[in-house]
């Protein structure tokens, strides 16, 4: 036995037997064997604080000890807090015994009177399964994921380091408890239970993958999003003896998933982006190039017309008897005229919106003494709305200042709700346009408005939000049905957001209001 002595010499030994004699002929036995006994202790206090301060190999452990705590209750505490492998070494056989003793999983249990042979043996193959399971101990523990064995009616009976961490559980609380209360898992979308992987591997007999974005409830409530996959466990027969799941934090990768999600949407929009800018572009092209193509015939139309007019009055066609037969040409050269004005409208008004959209229009700010401009601008409506039978009134505040701002823009807006309100009212009705300070507290800056108003139409209130749209016509009215607004109002709200302001509609006890409000920048 010289080559075993040799390898044994260096496993010490705690013997724990209350029994003096008996303890003694252990520890011959022991050093016979080649073994190195550190001490005897005769009580289980005794032996644990000896363990604690020697550190032995291995802990020959009597059941019946002396004083309040067995054997049996010793060696589960020692294992428990270090770790070191036990052989219980007793005269008692009986049922409850070898029960409770088998539950702290020991490494070997000898019946006395010992015999030499059974005891080397013993020890041998306590050393030999201790060694085999520390290095698979520390694989497992070195493992970057989480580690957790369950015996078939999933009660715990291992988890490694890196699953105490990510579930929150030490290994000392989680053994033997039940793999539901130390491993709860939610679907992250519904947050409802989803099915634990190592039922269905035990069920199924196979290996099973949890399915993506699950979360695990941590012992502190906290979720963390992990991967897994469960195996079932077999014996030498390929009997089912429990399963392994093996489970790590998936956050990473999914940050790391959402970065190159987000990426590719960034990559996505780009592309849109410059798609979109290549379809404005054209958009840009077709309206300059057809606005201008459309304005140049429309422009020698109208030309042609005011000629023919011209040639036919001096024929003395227009004149001519029988009055029906001048009244139809008239009326038939009235019509080509305003036709070929309200295309000539509708192409300055693309133009208009193609400049203000693209922002090639370059503000000219002057200083404008409304009191003088606006009565300007309002004489060039007066013919037509006497033409009409309609009254046309305008009023300046007294107190308004002379403001900056685009003269041109200025006209073009008021003109357009000119151009609307002389073709919408109704015979003997009233137009008024009135200029004045903005006397509500509510603004951050002054402000001064316009207000054109016209009597006898009124315009529905679930329409006035949309009467700005391009082309938008008003159901249920004869005239604005036939006609619809066109693009001038569309022009007039754009024209006024350039300016940095704002334009509303009101319709109320038969008058409509349009109401343009601008900041007030004076000289």
């Amino acid at each position: 036995m010289t080559a075993n002595n040799q390898i044994t010499k260096i496993v010490r030994v705690l013997v724990v037997e209350d029994e003096y004699i008996l303890a003694i002929n252990l520890q011959e036995s022991l050093e016979s064997l080649g073994y190195s006994v550190i001490d005897i202790a005769d009580n289980a206090e005794d032996a644990i604080a000896k363990a604690h301060e020697l550190r032995p190999n291995l802990i020959l452990m009597d059941i019946r000890l002396r004083g309040d705590m067995d054997g049996i209750q010793a060696a589960e505490h020692i294992w428990n807090r270090l770790q070191i492998p036990v052989i219980y070494v007793t005269g008692h056989s009986d049922k409850s015994t070898v029960e409770r003793a088998t539950l702290t999983s020991p490494f070997g249990y000898i019946l006395k009177p010992i015999k030499e042979q059974e005891l080397y043996v013993a020890i041998q193959t306590a050393l030999n399964r201790y060694e085999r399971e520390q290095f698979l101990s520390s694989v497992l523990r070195g493992m970057g994921d989480g580690v957790i064995v369950v015996d078939p009616q999933l009660h715990i009976k291992y988890i490694n380091q890196v699953a105490e961490v990510l579930t929150g559980w030490r290994w000392d609380q989680a053994k033997g408890q039940l793999l539901t209360t130390v491993f709860q898992l939610i679907d992250e979308q519904t947050q409802k239970p989803t099915a634990n992987p190592i039922v269905s591997a035990l069920q199924k007999e196979t290996t099973i993958y949890l399915e993506s974005r699950v979360l695990l409830i941590a012992k502190d409530g906290k979720t963390i999003p992990i991967a897994d996959s469960a195996t079932p466990l077999r014996d030498n027969n390929g009997v089912i003896t429990g399963a392994v799941l093996v489970f790590r934090d998936d956050t990473q990768r999914r940050l790391m998933e959402e970065r190159n999600l987000a990426d590719e949407r960034a990559r996505q929009l780009e592309i849109q982006v410059v798609e979109l800018q290549r379809l404005n572009q054209l958009k840009e092209d077709f309206l300059a190039t057809t606005s201008h193509e459309m304005r140049t015939p429309l422009s020698n139309m109208k030309m042609a017309i005011c000629m023919l007019e011209h040639i036919l009055d001096q024929q003395g066609i227009l004149q001519s008897e029988p009055p029906a037969a001048s009244w139809s040409v008239n009326r038939y050269l009235s019509i080509l005229r305003e036709q070929c004005e309200q295309e000539l409208d509708l192409v300055d008004n693309l133009l208009y919106m193609r400049i203000i959209d693209a922002d090639f229009y370059t503000l000219e700010l002057t200083s404008i003494n409304i009191q003088d401009w606006l009565p300007h601008v309002i004489d060039a409506f007066q013919e037509r709305a006497e033409a009409r039978q309609q009254t046309l009134q305008v009023s300046v505040s007294p107190d308004l200042p002379p403001v900056i701002s685009d003269t041109s823009l200025l006209t073009r807006i008021i003109s357009e709700l000119l151009n609307n309100a002389c073709e919408y009212t109704p015979v003997e009705e009233t137009i008024t346009v009135n200029a004045q300070l903005v006397t509500s507290t509510d603004a951050q800056m002054p402000l001064w408005e316009i207000i054109v108003s016209n009597s006898g139409v009124i315009i529905p209130r679930e329409e006035q939000s949309r009467i700005f749209d391009v082309f938008y016509r008003i159901p249920q009215s004869d005239r604005w049905q036939h006609e619809g607004t066109g693009l001038g109002l569309a022009v007039v709200k754009k024209l006024v957001q350039y300016l940095q302001g704002n334009i509303s509609v009101t319709s109320t006890e038969g008058w409509t209001r349009f109401t343009v409000q601008l900041l007030l920048r004076l000289e």
